[in-house]
């Protein structure tokens, strides 16, 4: 697909994202109906709902299939193009009325992600990127920090679901990383953190146990403001890799070295 087309695509898809985005912050601080998909992993109506509606509208934009947090069970990616979905990455922060809440939307076409959309509909935030056209947050262009020293860096990290199961797996990479930088932050949603390196606001984050709705977009932003994404390793990511590291590329050897040396 020519840079062209990808352009007018990501527009449109800003476009229904953007809108989608409206429900979600007139459904912000209000009493929600609220359920357990497991012991802390939450899902309320305004979940469903965002997913329902971005279905319907992005398949007018690119017909193709569906990878959706809500609904992921019977997609798998395959030669189609997919449309990769999380209507409300930080539903737990939105269900305590914390405003780090995003939507993530991205498309996979012919074995990769070619465009990707983080909006945070209550800051009024949204990254997007497409293959090759760079990285923007509203109408900005925007690219990775430059910081060198890690000692000078902010990291963001965040924790499984199951982290009762993998806390003696998640605890030891926090400690050795909180030890050799100048904060560590939380927020709760990956698609944020990983918007966040790609503008320069984080240097680097990492985190295990995230699924391709999670990273999808965020690894793409990422990747045209500058910046570089891998596992832990190095090794190249793909969108169901056990872990993710993503940073500025100035200081991710450092940061790989720092979390598998725990």
């Amino acid at each position: 697909m020519d840079a062209k087309k990808l352009k007018s695509i990501l527009q449109r898809t800003r476009e229904v994202v953007i809108y989608a985005g409206k429900f979600i912050k007139s459904s912000f601080g209000k009493e929600l109906d609220i359920r357990h998909k497991g012991e802390i992993d939450l899902v309320t109506e305004v979940d469903v709902a965002v997913e329902n509606q971005l279905k319907k509208e992005l398949r007018k934009i690119v017909d193709g299939d569906f990878l959706a947090e809500e609904s992921a069970s019977s997609t798998e990616i395959g030669t189609r193009p997919i449309w990769i979905v999380d209507p409300l990455d930080g539903t737990t922060n939105f269900a305590h009325s914390l405003p780090m809440v995003a939507t993530s939307v991205a498309l996979w076409w012919n074995k990769e992600v070619v465009l990707g959309v983080v909006n945070l509909p209550i800051i009024g935030e949204v990254f997007s990127a497409y293959k090759g056209g760079g990285a923007y947050l509203n109408s900005k262009k925007i690219t990775v920090s430059k910081e060198k020293e890690l000692k000078n860096s902010l990291i963001a990290t965040g924790f499984p679901y199951n982290i009762k199961e993998k806390i003696d797996e998640v605890i030891p990479p926090v400690k050795s990383v909180l030890k050799s930088c100048q904060g560590l932050r939380r927020m709760g949603a990956a698609a944020i953190d990983l918007a966040y390196v790609a503008c320069g606001r984080f240097e680097g984050f990492f985190e295990q146990g995230l699924k391709p709705w999670d990273i999808a977009a965020g690894l793409l932003i990422v990747k045209e403001a500058g910046g570089m994404v891998t596992e832990y390793s190095g090794d190249p990511i793909s969108l169901y890799s056990p872990n993710i590291l993503a940073s500025n590329g100035i200081i991710h050897s450092q940061l790989s070295q720092l979390i598998l040396d725990k």
